[in-house]
């Protein structure tokens, strides 16, 4: 294992008990302190994965995560204090890919890790696809609506590559969770009702209207073949 993963985290002792669970875990793994210093670090040099504390100094997680999105796609996990607050829907808004919450046992850390890793490597093997005005191209990571490339995360990539390889199909939210998220046991359905919403804001002509991810209500969703002309 040669992954590489980036630990933004204030707290001393959080960061090295980090630290030292992916190291043991195969990852290699460098270290900021706050967000000015992670931001700097991300954007300089190359990372597998990026795990991203909410309450940093001088820019906190939320502002990181935006300014990251503006130019790459690297998976990001947060840290977040608690489930039950708005930092979990503000951070995966801000383009995260998933969260932690504190405290945490590292076990569950690693494994959260790897399933965001397992995801990303996942789509490499699938196939190009082509649906309507869309072009996914899965082994690039690379979307495109009319020759226009999408500016997509790479969890909204695969929930976009999931929904269109199966036109016409209802996916329940507890689907998505174990397609997109790898989660085999009940997750967080905002996790998939947040990235929809992304999703759709990024493909749609009117987001409040989707035409092409349409909401199967009491459900889940479907995504519509897009309407041929002429």
């Amino acid at each position: 294992m040669d992954e590489r993963v980036l630990v933004v985290e204030d707290d001393p002792s959080i960061r090295e008990l980090a630290e030292l669970a992916l190291t043991r875990a195969g990852f290699r793994v460098a270290t900021a302190g706050d967000g000015e210093a992670g931001l700097r670090r991300a954007q300089s040099d190359h990372f597998d994965l990026v795990i991203l504390d909410v309450m940093l100094p001088l820019r906190d997680g939320f502002e990181v995560c935006r300014e990251l999105r503006r130019t790459s796609s690297v998976p990001i996990v947060m840290l977040t204090a608690r489930s039950d607050t708005v930092d979990v829907v503000v951070g995966l808004e801000s383009g995260a890919d998933d969260y932690v919450t504190k405290p945490f046992e590292t076990p569950e850390l690693i494994a959260r890790v790897r399933a965001v890793l397992r995801r990303a490597a996942s789509a490499s093997q699938e196939h190009a696809l082509a649906i309507g005005e869309l072009e996914l191209d899965p082994a690039a990571y690379v979307a495109r609506r009319a020759g226009r490339e999408l500016e997509l995360t790479t969890t909204e990539f695969r929930l976009l590559l999931e929904l269109a390889s199966r036109p016409g199909q209802v996916f329940t939210r507890e689907l998505l969770l174990e397609l997109v998220w790898s989660y085999d046991y009940l997750g967080d359905s905002r996790m998939v009702d947040v990235a929809v919403g992304r999703l759709r804001a990024k493909i749609e002509d009117d987001p409040g209207h989707p035409r092409l991810i349409k909401t199967v209500r009491g459900v889940g969703y479907r995504f519509d073949r897009p309407a041929t002309t002429g």
